[in-house]
C-alpha cells in the first residue's frame, strides 16, 4: 500500500526448496503467477532466494522512510527504517500463495496497536462522551 505516494514494500523474498514436498505449489508459482506479479508491480523488487531442507515461506521488507531535505537541491539523505514479515505458505496452491503475496504488499508494514477505547483524541470532553440515550 502506498502512504503518501510512497510504496511501503520494498522487497519480496520468496524462499523455496527444489526438493521438499512442501515447496510444490511454490514452485508451480514461480512458474505460473510470479512473472504476471511482477510485471503487476514494478515497484517492487522481487528476489527468489533457494533454502534445502526448509519449508517455503514469503519475507516481506517493508521501509518507513523519511526524506530531509537540504538547502541544495542534489543532496537528499533517506532514513530507512527496516520492518519485516515473514508468513510460512508450505503446502499451500499457487492461488493461496498469490493471496498472501498481494496482502503483503497491500499491508503497511507498522505493527498492530490495540486501542484502549472506541475512539483517540487528545483533548478528551469534560462533560463525557456524547451518546443518543441521554433522558431529559
Amino acid at each position: 500500500m502506498a502512504l503518501r505516494g510512497v510504496w511501503q514494500l520494498q522487497k519480496l523474498i520468496v524462499s523455496y526448496s527444489d526438493w521438499g514436498g512442501s515447496s510444490r505449489g511454490i514452485r508451480a508459482f514461480m512458474e505460473s503467477k510470479l512473472p504476471a506479479f511482477k510485471e503487476s508491480n514494478p515497484q517492487l523488487e522481487v528476489v527468489t532466494e533457494h533454502i534445502r531442507g526448509q519449508h517455503p515461506h514469503l519475507k516481506a521488507i517493508y521501509s518507513n522512510s523519511s526524506i530531509l531535505l537540504f538547502p541544495h537541491p542534489p543532496l537528499q539523505v533517506f532514513n530507512w527504517n527496516h520492518n519485516e514479515r515473514v508468513v510460512c505458505v508450505k503446502n499451500l496452491t499457487p492461488e493461496e500463495i498469490l493471496l498472501q503475496a498481494t496482502r503483503l504488499r497491500n499491508a503497511l508494514g507498522r505493527k498492530v496497536i490495540k486501542l484502549k477505547t472506541r475512539h483517540v483524541t487528545k483533548h478528551p470532553s469534560v462533560q463525557g462522551t456524547w451518546t443518543t440515550d441521554k433522558k431529559f
